[in-house]
């Protein structure tokens, strides 16, 4: 698989990356195994986890398989730190709560380091600085090589990288953002992905295949087995079902006929290939999904293809994104 960097630092990724989202929960120990040694075999590296995936396993079973199944020396092992179990404060970026959080996670996953580290969301009852100096903490001690922020607007992901920037004494730089990004969700559009261009920072996108419905599974029923089928998991698939986002997924079914192809393929290779995405988070129940999933390695997009696909995904830019003085 092709390696790429994330954002304007030394590390490579593998152009794919694993999510651990389901692991421990829906994904059990088996399962993630098949998966984790599937994603190695053809060249994967960058694998994504979170402290509260699971609760806690997805870290745990992660650690489990490291060494024992695959060298640790062979992932790039991403984690997040930030989310918080309480619905009065969903978001805590702390300097203690996140180191705190960094030490569990090192300790589920039985390494002394992970190669990214990011802060989940962003805390507005925390200072900024106070939770950069926690990535640069943690970046000094050795406890993490790289850092990166995830679920950050635009104007607080260029705050971020401009702070550390412009403050004497901060040796650490954002390597990455992590954003929900696909043919069905294209915002980042607007601010993020400008900025993290401007400012070197790679975009790493969740939920490319827009949460599953860019599959196609959904274009005329909801299939028992699927997200959309499940009481905990159809409020996170519904907002994609609309009349609006069928065109949109009529329109990578008509491109994949044409190319002989999935919507799968279609759908990951255009948010794989876009202008700073360094690599799109993939999920899957089992190793056969993701198999399918990984098989995107070999296509290419023809560029007539990605423009219709971007005329019929085209999200609602006006002022002030457009030029003012012309409107």
């Amino acid at each position: 698989m092709e390696q790429r960097h994330l954002g304007r630092t030394g590390l490579r990724v593998s152009r794919i990356g694993l999510g651990t989202l389901t692991w421990g929960g829906d994904t059990d120990e088996h399962d993630a195994a098949d998966q984790l040694k599937t994603f190695w075999e053809a060249g994967g590296t960058l694998v994504d986890t979170a402290d509260v995936y699971g609760a806690g396993e997805a870290e745990y079973v992660l650690g489990q398989l490291i060494e024992g199944l695959v060298p640790r020396r062979d992932l790039v092992i991403a984690t997040k730190a930030g989310s918080v179990p309480d619905p009065e404060r969903r978001f805590d970026g702390s300097r203690g709560h996140l180191l705190a959080a960094l030490d569990a996670s090192l300790q589920r996953l039985g390494t002394d380091y992970v190669d990214l580290w990011q802060v989940h969301a962003f805390d507005p009852a925390t200072p900024l600085e106070e939770t950069l100096q926690a990535l640069d903490i943690a970046v000094s001690s050795g406890r993490a090589r790289y850092a990166g922020v995830s679920n950050f607007c635009g104007w607080q992901l260029a705050k971020a990288a401009t702070w550390q920037l412009a403050t004497p004494g901060a040796r650490t730089r954002l390597a990455s953002t992590q954003m929900e990004y696909s043919l069905l969700q294209r915002g980042v559009e607007r601010e993020v992905l400008p900025a993290a261009l401007d400012l070197g920072v790679g975009l790493l996108p969740s939920s490319p295949l827009g949460r599953g419905v860019l599959t196609g599974k959904y274009r005329h029923s909801t299939p028992a087995d699927s997200r959309g089928a499940s009481d905990r998991m159809a409020p996170f698939v519904e907002p994609y079902l609309d009349e609006a986002a069928g065109r949109v997924v009529d329109a990578v079914a008509t491109a994949a006929d044409g190319l002989a192809t999935t919507p799968l393929q279609v759908a990951l290779a255009w948010v794989r290939d876009r202008p700073g995405v360094c690599a799109p988070i993939v999920g899957a129940r089992n190793a056969s999904q993701l198999t399918a999933a990984l098989s995107v390695e070999s296509l290419s997009l023809p560029d007539e293809i990605c423009r219709a696909l971007d005329d019929v995904s085209a999200p609602v830019h006006r002022y002030p994104d457009q030029d003012w003085s012309t409107l």
